[in-house]
């Protein structure tokens, strides 16, 4: 084309500019989180600023999202659920969430007593923490850390956001929050990964395997026609397929391990609407892994959400049936572009 410019420049010019689109991905996070009947996560590692990060994944069958952090701890989590916002509230359902934490009582009623319980931002928060002297306290579990978690989940509890959606998952620890449901082809794969050196374990694990996924398809077929006396029947079938003695001891120990999260396999039976696995999410964040594979990390911070977002309003677009050059052709005003509508409207629009 007789044009000399450097990739460098290349990437400044699609990095800069959007902050349309992205207040648009914004608002397309918070109306998701806010008519969401379920949202499915997954996180894969990524590299910006030449340091370790992590590109977490979250959205139901109409939207997705993409943020990237430098940490995939719970605390990060939930500022990726505050959409754009870091409030920390204490709350009814912050203190309830310290209660569950163990956190010591005294701790406790010192936030609840105090008579300013919202910050705007994480700043003011810890520094409200060392004023009442939380950060000198050496005691388990830590209360900077618990207080912290408790008044982020209590900050997304007041925007009101979430509600009573579940939150599907792999089962990873920074996931589990508020009504949450395991994936069922993670939770399998601990069985699918053993390895038994005898014939009468290996037939053990493929019986075991072979009930595993039998109840699977039962749970498919429970979420056509839901039914409270079925619903019975699936959990004490799913008790005897989890608490029964195979004899081969590794095998034991993961079907007890499986069985203590019960409630989070069958949260299907309460909410028959939500899937039983994240493959979605897996599809989703493919996404982002074939990204990284051609092109490496993010280097500065505009890279970083110019990637997130535009990842982002590309699968919610496909999602929601929009032609997504026809979205960039309305968003950058091309003449003769046709006229796309907001995308949040469009998803309030769309069945859940």
């Amino acid at each position: 084309m007789g044009l000399r410019i450097s990739k460098r420049q290349v990437v400044r010019l699609l990095s800069k500019g959007l902050e349309a689109l992205v207040a648009e991905d914004e608002a397309v996070f918070r109306t998701g989180l806010d008519t969401a009947r379920w949202i499915s996560v997954d996180d894969t590692s990524a590299r910006h600023a030449g340091k370790n990060a992590f590109v977490t994944q979250a959205g139901d069958n109409r939207f997705t999202i993409f943020r990237t952090t430098q940490s995939k701890s719970r605390r990060a989590f939930l500022l990726t659920l505050q959409a754009g916002r870091a409030d920390h509230v204490v709350n009814d359902a912050a203190l309830a969430k310290m209660h569950a934490m163990d956190m010591a009582a005294a701790q406790i009623t010192q936030l609840a007593n105090h008579p300013t319980r919202s910050f705007a931002d994480e700043a003011l928060w810890r520094a409200h923490l060392e004023a009442l002297g939380f950060d000198k306290l050496a005691i388990t579990p830590n209360p900077v850390n618990v207080a912290t978690e408790a008044a982020l989940w209590g900050g997304l509890c007041e925007q009101n956001l979430l509600r009573d959606a579940v939150i599907v998952s792999d089962g990873a620890g920074q996931f589990r929050l508020g009504c949450h449901a395991q994936c069922w082809v993670h939770a399998e794969r601990l069985v699918y990964k053993l390895q038994p050196t005898y014939a009468a374990d290996r037939r053990a694990v493929e019986i075991r395997r072979g009930l595993i996924w039998w109840f699977y398809a039962d749970l498919k077929a429970y979420q056509q026609s839901p039914d409270p006396k079925r619903a019975r029947m699936l959990r004490a079938r799913f008790d005897r397929i989890f608490t029964a003695k195979t004899g081969y001891i590794m095998l034991d120990r993961q079907l007890a391990r499986l069985h203590k999260h019960k409630s989070d396999l069958l949260r299907v039976l309460d909410r028959p609407e939500i899937p039983l696995h994240t493959n979605g999410s897996e599809n989703d964040i493919r996404t982002v892994v074939t990204k990284r594979k051609i092109s490496g990390g993010t280097v500065s911070e505009n890279g970083k959400v110019a990637r997130d977002t535009m990842l982002g309003l590309l699968k919610t677009c496909s999602k929601l049936g929009v032609s997504f050059y026809q979205f960039l052709g309305d968003r950058f005003a091309v003449a003769g572009a046709p006229v796309v509508p907001a995308l949040p409207d469009l998803l309030r629009l769309a069945k859940a």
